[in-house]
């Protein structure tokens, strides 16, 4: 199976990228994981002129490389760490072999990304920076695989 997060920006503070890269390290026993960033525009423009935008590159980039798009949403469903890992199992049973997770920028995204993806998930009603989320993400990602692979990193 091939994971990656597909996001907006780029990650500025060494203390996240330092998780980030031990997390991808670990990452390599179980999957091929990578991280695609796409422009943030930010407040070159009106806010939703950016979103639109920002969207705009997400969609171009997950039409090119295909899968199961997850979309990180505040309306996406919530699962706790082993049902997400048994559902990552589950699309890997039922011939996904990419599977994508979208991060939208800070100003979020429009609905037209949410209607393009899969599913979405969520994590919390809580807001978190989205550079912040995505080292949360990852290692979301590497305990599912702990879990299906039955290591004990999960406890």
């Amino acid at each position: 199976m091939n994971v990656s997060i597909v996001c907006v920006g780029k990650v500025k503070d060494k203390y996240i990228l330092d998780g980030i890269a031990e997390f991808q390290k670990r990452l390599q026993a179980f999957t091929k994981f990578d991280i695609i960033e796409v422009k943030e525009y930010g407040r070159e423009q009106t806010i939703a002129q950016s979103t639109e935008k920002e969207t705009e590159e997400l969609l171009s980039v997950l039409e090119k490389i295909g899968g199961y798009h997850i979309l990180l949403d505040l309306k996406g469903k919530e699962r706790d760490s082993v049902q997400m890992a048994k559902h990552l199992e589950n699309l890997q049973v039922q011939g996904n072999s990419r599977i994508n997770f979208i991060i939208g920028g800070s100003d979020g995204y429009t609905e037209e990304l949410r209607r393009y993806c899969q599913e979405g998930i969520s994590f919390s009603k809580f807001t978190f920076p989205h550079q912040l989320m995505r080292l949360i993400l990852i290692e979301q990602i590497y305990r599912w695989f702990s879990i299906n692979h039955h290591i004990k990193y999960h406890k």
